[in-house]
């Protein structure tokens, strides 16, 4: 597979390759950025989402695994982040490149105002021919505000930027039937047209380690973010050297098909990886085949609201026991939807002495759940 035919593409790194139990693995990182020079030389944009700061940290601080309380795992990001970024520094410019640093937690990336300034910091970064190198900011994240795993980060990413396809640096060369680690014979699927429930329970369980924290689940979990916003999505093994290379010559790999759908509506990308919903509106059966059809949710159709939340949050909508059906913005706090659940539009403002809007989530600022 040829990156260099791509316009963006996203390039994950997990700790465990890019640091062992004697520290930074140099000759490595050294070996990708002559791949991401030869892509940019290709007129390629590259965005390097890199885990490694918790686990430089504890190489630095002498420490054996990962720490398990909070605050000593924040410590260690302190001290391993600064290391990761003169790592990047030191590799990329042996090829002439910049990169330049952001941090996100999940709130930068559910809040809209705060979505849209981080877009347009990537964008002038990669105008200016950066790298941008992006990792959780594990040294204020609390688990409420966590993405959870870089999977999951440069699926957002991805999604943000309208990449054309993230590139997962992984320990194994792909989606099996089963785990090859346990199972030897199992089989490779080299080609994944959608994430189906059958998919998804390929994925093998998450294998204890010291430093990595994703697995195949979040792998698979990425690929529904990104492949519902017109992303491709690929897993190769990065463990040797010069991985994006060894990709163009031929290397084994899993393709996950992008869906046909318009990248332009970035409202409707960044609503579609949302990982923090407020709330839920329960809907009838009649209100989720009109949103299937593309329609606005309408008061008449509410069966009740689970909350709190306010206007203007995200919302999922529910449909009883077929589960998430969508997710929104919601014209109203759960409040009010309590009181007006079961209306008719025009009924709205007897009941509440005001109307904002006619409906309660409109179609535009609404997208159809792909797990539902």
């Amino acid at each position: 597979m040829d990156l260099s035919t791509h316009k963006r593409v996203i390039v994950k790194i997990g700790s465990a390759l890019l640091v062992d139990d004697e520290g930074l693995r140099k000759a490595w990182l050294a070996s990708v950025a002559a791949d991401i020079a030869a892509l940019r030389a290709a007129e390629t944009d590259v965005i390097v989402v890199s885990s490694g700061a918790i686990a430089l940290g504890c190489v630095r601080l002498g420490l054996h695994e990962r720490p398990q309380r909070l605050d000593e795992a924040q410590g260690a990001a302190c001290v391993g982040q600064i290391a990761l970024m003169q790592a990047f520094e030191t590799a990329f410019s042996e090829h002439g490149i910049v990169p330049g640093q952001m941090l996100l937690t999940l709130s930068d990336l559910d809040g809209r105002r705060t979505y849209l300034n981080a877009r347009a910091a990537l964008e002038t970064l990669l105008a200016k021919g950066i790298v941008p190198v992006i990792n959780e900011n594990d040294a204020v994240a609390t688990e409420e505000i966590r993405v959870g795993d870089n999977d999951r980060l440069a699926a957002r990413v991805a999604q943000m930027t309208g990449a054309d396809v993230l590139v997962l640096l992984s320990d194994i060369d792909g989606l099996y039937e089963a785990d090859p680690r346990s199972t030897p014979d199992a089989k490779h699927i080299a080609h994944i047209e959608a994430i189906s429930p059958d998919i998804i329970a390929m994925a093998a369980p998450l294998d204890p380690s010291s430093m990595s924290r994703g697995g195949m689940a979040t792998k698979l979990e990425a690929g529904r973010l990104v492949t519902g916003s017109g992303c491709a999505m690929v897993i190769v093994d990065g463990q040797e050297p010069a991985p994006l290379s060894r990709l163009k010559a031929g290397a084994r790999h899993s393709m996950f098909a992008a869906s046909d759908i318009d990248q332009k509506d970035a409202r409707k990308r960044w609503l579609s990886g949302q990982l923090g919903p407020q709330g839920a509106i329960i809907v009838d059966d009649g209100a989720a085949s009109a949103l299937a059809a593309g329609k606005s949710l309408l008061a008449a159709g509410i069966l009740t609201a689970n909350g709190p939340f306010m206007r203007g949050d995200v919302v999922r909508i529910q449909n009883g026991p077929a589960g998430n059906i969508a997710i929104g913005l919601s014209n109203y706090d759960s409040a009010e939807i309590a009181r007006i659940a079961g209306l008719k539009s025009e009924d709205i403002a007897g009941k509440l002495g005001y109307t904002r809007s006619q409906t309660v989530v409109h179609r535009d600022n609404l997208v159809l759940d792909a797990k539902g």
